[in-house]
């Protein structure tokens, strides 16, 4: 597993170079989503040191059960009856697609003392099965976040529509960098964060200026379902 560790810190160090952009602008978040806790120890002992999970029930598993350095960002869809749990262990939240969540997440946070890191999930490419900010509504979610005293909003994620091939992404990417570069320069609100990128894509991402890539069965292999 380590090994497809060092691949993937190559595949990015390659994108950054292509993009003319330093290698430490790009986070490796490392989605162990369906493995076990013990599954991620050869990727910690590798140094890495930042993980996703997509489902509150796992985080709250794994979290407790591994070193207390390691740094948790939550990337599924979130409930806002589930905010409380998912802060005890993520200070990072890749998906908040909603007013309401948002006033939430602020609530709880000011209660809770802490100050988490948001990106506002936009459906970039207008898919009606994906959830998100369309791209008209971004401006005024990013306003309304930026009222906020307990949250740190840090950008924009999306997760582009599925393609056979990676570099079909490539113009979703694009999209969503310049929607953000719109929308920072309209509201004078900096966002300096761009999540988007998976493992079938991430070099393609970074390209196009993502700060934080997502990937899982690159490093971990293919997941097994079977419970």
């Amino acid at each position: 597993m380590s090994d497809h560790l060092h691949t993937v810190q190559a595949q990015i160090k390659a994108a950054c170079i292509n993009a003319g952009r330093a290698l430490n602008e790009v986070q490796l978040i490392a989605v162990s989503k369906t493995w076990p806790a013990e599954k991620l120890s050869p990727l910690i002992e590798a140094d890495q040191f930042v993980f996703g999970e997509n489902k509150l029930q796992e985080l709250e598993i794994k979290a407790p059960a591994l070193p207390a350095h390691l740094e948790w960002h939550y990337i599924g869809g979130l409930q806002r009856n589930k905010v409380r749990k998912v802060l005890k262990h993520s200070n990072w939240i890749h998906s908040i697609d909603s007013i309401k969540l948002l006033d939430a997440i602020n609530r709880i946070a000011g209660e809770e003392g802490v100050r988490p890191h948001l990106f506002l999930q936009v459906n970039i490419d207008r898919e009606e099965s994906k959830g998100g900010f369309s791209p008209e509504e971004t401006l005024g979610a990013v306003r309304h976040a930026s009222t906020l005293p307990n949250i740190a909003l840090e950008g924009l994620m999306c997760i582009p529509q599925a393609q056979s091939d990676p570099e079909q992404a490539r113009p979703s990417f694009s999209s969503l960098r310049s929607l953000r570069d719109e929308v920072s320069q309209s509201s004078g609100i900096p966002l300096p964060s761009l999540s988007m990128g998976m493992s079938s894509d991430f070099h393609i991402a970074v390209e196009e200026g993502a700060t934080h890539i997502r990937v899982g069965s690159a490093l971990f292999g293919a997941r097994n379902y079977v419970k």
